[in-house]
């Protein structure tokens, strides 16, 4: 019996694999490091393009610099890294303005953390980085690698992996509570808050494709957040691709601009215009006899059905008419019997106008999307004062003028390719997203690395008051975080080593202000160069690669579930 009980019991179905302890942390450390390295060459002003080639018959390509769009496109089988990716399950931490590092294994609820309020809900998601702040998910990316081969050289040391979670949670508020201390906050001067602005625009800015006119758009996208009065509401900025024409073509419209056709023998200019916006079928104009059977004894009997299909749809747009608009956009096709029906009425009629567009269309005319048109007094009609048809460079489109919601408006992005229009519009984003949360949460700091480097001297000061192996913990991610700014001049093509020794002695001689300037491979003052960041991004970055690391150093044991059993269909269709 004794030896029995020895031998080794499988638990798990025929087919499940588990990896344990060292090898599964092992296998975590190697697939979130290959991630980090895989992004970091895209770090900073001087980071390089990956080329995205999709798969399937078309085989798109993208060339980006992008962090979340790199990791939204690659496809990986490590735990860990898809932990890291975002693509599996991962948790969106919705933080107060005084927010904490929640704990790592906690289900959803509002908790007291450290002695802040934290809210955290479970959430299938993409990228935590990106949704909060819409950039730095490159940083989050890179710091958690850093974190975690850090981790793999203490772990080899026999320091356990709980020690070093509670050294890093120290250091992870030490250097939250020093990122706070030495943030600047414009809001109450207009100008200054306006140049604030400008310079974090042309910071996040200066890593993208546009980086060579960073000045131009910084400009274009303060003034369509600005517009925005505070609101943050970025579904008001309309952005449209069109090719053509080089990116300093690109310009911000004050109004709405649809991609689409105004229908035939229809007014191509109108002024008070009450519009109704719809999604319903108005395509019902013609028999459809697919997939069903009609007798008739004559052709006659044919020509008597589609009549009752046409007064049914003579009956519709009578019904639409009565609402008393000069203006129908419907999401989906209007047929040529209705357009003409619109057309003798006066009324302009706007066809397969995609969900999204009627959205946003709907949103800033002050309108709401209707399927049926029984009862006129419960519709919500949309409002502008011109639609006109408007010419860029080949295509025509119809531009919205004196829009209910006076804060739209739509950038137009021009490029020579269809790749830099993508790749233009996902820079813009990423700038529009960090102002918009830069308007409500107004603290600013410095970029070049001279945030990453102040956090590091404050993670360092305190594991040399730290007794015992937690401090070893701590050196560990300050020396983390001083991988950023060695990563920013390694992309650059310039002396690392040379440039973070002297940036790490300048903040020793609380020269805090201090950073890289990439322009001339050189320590420079941040407040002269003007590189100025979000708070809130390097905030959301310091805590999403703490967590992310953590969670991946608690790993000891992977689990992976038996493969489901290809079964024959016997019944195919």
């Amino acid at each position: 019996m004794a030896s029995l009980s020895m031998a080794p019991v499988n638990i798990f179905k025929h087919g499940a694999d588990e990896e344990k302890a060292e090898t599964a942390r092992l296998s975590s450390f190697i697939g979130a490091i290959a991630i980090g390295d895989l992004v970091k060459s895209t770090l900073g002003p001087k980071g390089m393009d990956k080329i995205l080639l999709g798969g399937g018959k078309s085989g798109t390509v993208t060339v980006t610099n992008d962090g979340a769009t790199i990791l939204k496109a690659i496809g990986v089988d490590n735990p860990a890294a898809k932990v890291l990716v975002g693509q599996a399950s991962k948790t969106e931490v919705k933080l107060s303005l005084q927010d904490g590092p929640p704990p790592p294994s906690f289900r959803s609820g509002v908790w007291n953390y450290f002695g802040f309020h934290v809210t955290y809900d479970p959430e299938d998601m993409s990228k935590v980085q990106d949704d909060e702040v819409g950039d730095g998910t490159t940083s989050v990316t890179v710091l958690a690698a850093e974190l975690l081969r850090e981790a793999e050289l203490l772990i080899a040391r026999k320091i356990h992996p709980q020690t070093i979670i509670s050294g890093w949670r120290k250091a992870t508020q030490a250097a939250r509570e020093a990122l706070r201390d030495a943030a600047v906050d414009h809001s109450n001067d207009p100008a200054r808050f306006q140049e604030d602005l400008l310079n974090i625009a042309r910071t996040t800015l200066s890593s993208k494709l546009l980086t060579h006119h960073k000045d131009h758009f910084a400009k274009l996208a303060v003034n369509a957040v600005m517009r925005l009065k505070g609101s943050g509401n970025l579904e008001a900025i309309h952005i449209i691709k069109k090719l053509g024409g080089s990116l300093t073509d690109s310009y911000l419209d004050e109004g709405f601009l649809l991609d689409k056709k105004i229908g035939v023998n229809q007014p191509k200019r109108l002024e008070n215009v009450n519009i109704l916006i719809a999604n319903t079928g108005m395509d019902t104009d013609k028999i459809k006899i697919f997939g069903s059977r009609v007798r008739v004894d004559s052709t006659a009997k044919v020509a008597e059905i589609e009549l009752a299909e046409k007064e049914k749809m003579k009956e519709k747009v009578d019904r639409i008419l009565k609402h008393g608009i000069n203006c129908f956009i419907n999401r989906q096709l209007i047929y040529n019997y209705p357009e003409q029906l619109f057309a003798q009425a006066g009324v302009m009629a706007i066809e397969h106008a995609d969900f999204a567009g009627i959205e946003r269309l709907a949103l800033v005319t002050g309108g709401e999307i209707t399927s049926t048109f029984d009862h006129p007094e419960l519709v919500k009609l949309g409002h502008c004062k011109l639609i006109e048809e408007v010419m860029i460079g080949e295509d025509t489109l119809i531009h919205f003028s004196g829009v209910a919601m006076g804060e739209a408006c739509t950038v137009v992005l021009r490029g020579a390719t269809q790749q830099i229009l993508d790749e233009a519009e996902r820079s813009l984003h990423d700038a529009l997203c960090v102002l918009a949360q830069t308007v409500k949460e107004p603290r600013t700091v410095y970029g070049g690395g001279c945030s990453e480097m102040l956090m590091a001297k404050v993670v360092s000061d305190l594991a040399n008051r730290t007794p015992g192996k937690e401090s070893v913990a701590m050196e560990s991610f300050a020396k983390a975080l001083r991988m950023l700014p060695t990563i920013i001049a390694d992309n650059a093509g310039y002396d690392s080593a040379d440039l973070v020794a002297q940036l790490r002695a300048a903040h020793q001689e609380n020269k805090t202000t201090f950073g890289l300037n990439m322009s001339d491979g050189t320590v420079g003052n941040m407040v002269d160069l003007c590189i100025t960041e979000s708070f809130q991004v390097k905030r959301q970055m310091l805590l999403s690669a703490s967590e992310a690391a953590e969670m991946i150093l608690r790993v000891d044991n992977i689990i992976k579930a038996a493969p489901r059993k290809r079964v024959p269909d016997h019944h195919p269709c």
